[in-house]
């Protein structure tokens, strides 16, 4: 078909932010760029709203950078349990805190301004060849992005659902209005699941509960983290209580045809990481090169590696979580060798590969771990 058989380049299947990055980025390559979303913007969603460096470095490749709203700062990770207490400073840059639909209101400023056509409370309700229907009526399309989340209706209609899927978990999240307990993002380690306190304002945190089975209430969940619980015991929460699952998928293939998949849709990492986002933002960068190239096999190996990493230190921290024996000695361990964490750190946030830890680091840790 020629360019003008098309109705536009790129139809991109959901508004959140997966699916304005990939927008963003397709709009840069000078794609003609639409998306549709059933919802109305800013959409939100129960995260720990934490951007670590890594996913600021993600995002400034998209051109944008967080500004105009209120923020709050961290500059590292702080673990915290029973067995011990260990932090870690990023080795380069810093984190922010920001709301989700602060983060959702500016990827949608950007886009609009780079002339992304955006269709809200709009119904995408099948695929055509070369073609989307949305509501009753066709749009042709010479690529399909599918940016719809875990449940994705585009990843079905492609055949792109056959998938490896880990245990899923639930997460829930609220705001509360009191000062950042400390200049870290906290993770609080419990027999259950674990609590994430993420500064999101200077008089203000984001506290994320994250558990295999789904707690009785919020106030409940918190009592599971006597030291956290402590912390809040008088402060206001500004915010209902929202809720989420979070899972880890590795699909067969991202990708068939003109379509493509972004974000949830194209298989996820637990929460349990941080990098639900950045991934994504990375995603859609080299999904844009992929379509400049015409060629989807890019983004099926680019999407691959930028996987890597964050599912191996998913399934690592997950460990944690399922054995008690595991959490207490890696707690104690890292407690007696914080610069262990501090470089498990560094290639968390892609500061360094695997093999920075050596394999003195990986006896270290084993034998630490047997002897905590």
């Amino acid at each position: 078909m020629t360019q003008q058989q098309f109705d536009t380049d790129v139809f991109v299947v959901g508004g959140g932010p997966a699916g304005l990055a990939a927008a963003i980025a397709a709009r840069q390559q000078g794609f003609s760029v639409m998306v549709a979303d059933s919802a109305t913007p800013p959409i939100d969603k129960a995260c720990g709203e934490g951007l670590m460096p890594d996913g600021l470095d993600s995002l400034r490749q998209l051109g944008l950078s967080i500004s105009g709203n209120e923020t709050g700062r961290f500059q590292g990770i702080k673990f915290i349990g029973p067995e011990g207490t260990v932090e870690a400073r990023f080795p380069q840059g810093e984190g922010i805190g920001i709301r989700r639909v602060l983060l959702h209101q500016q990827l949608l400023d950007f886009a609009n301004s780079l002339g992304v056509q955006t269709l809200w409370n709009t119904r995408v309700s099948g695929l055509q060849d070369n073609g989307v229907v949305v509501d009753n009526r066709v749009i042709r399309t010479r690529w399909l992005i599918g940016a719809d989340g875990q449940h994705s209706r585009v990843r079905n209609w492609a055949g792109l659902s056959a998938a490896r899927e880990r245990a899923k978990r639930i997460g829930i999240r609220q705001h509360f209005q009191i000062k950042p307990l400390s200049e870290f993002v906290e993770i609080y380690w419990g027999a259950q699941g674990q609590a994430y306190v993420t500064p999101i304002g200077k008089k203000e945190i984001c506290v994320a509960l994250i558990s295999k089975k789904k707690f009785v209430s919020f106030e409940a969940g918190i009592a599971q983290f006597p030291a956290l619980a402590r912390h809040l015991e008088n402060a206001e929460s500004t915010t209902a209580v929202r809720g989420a699952i979070t899972s880890s998928r590795r699909l067969d293939s991202i990708r068939s045809g003109n379509v493509a998949l972004i974000g949830e849709a194209s298989g996820s990492v637990d929460a349990i990481t941080g990098e639900g986002l950045a991934m994504a933002f990375r995603q859609a960068v080299a999904l844009s090169h992929a379509l400049a190239a015409n060629d989807l096999s890019r983004y099926q190996a680019a999407h691959r590696q930028i996987s890597s990493l964050p599912s191996f230190m998913a399934q690592s921290m997950l460990l944690m979580d399922k054995s008690p024996w595991v959490r207490g000695h890696a707690l104690r361990a890292f407690s007696r060798k914080p610069a262990l964490f501090e470089r498990l750190l560094s290639v968390h946030v892609g500061e360094a590969g695997l093999g920075n830890l050596g394999m003195g680091g990986m006896l270290t840790l084993g034998w630490q771990l047997l002897v905590a």
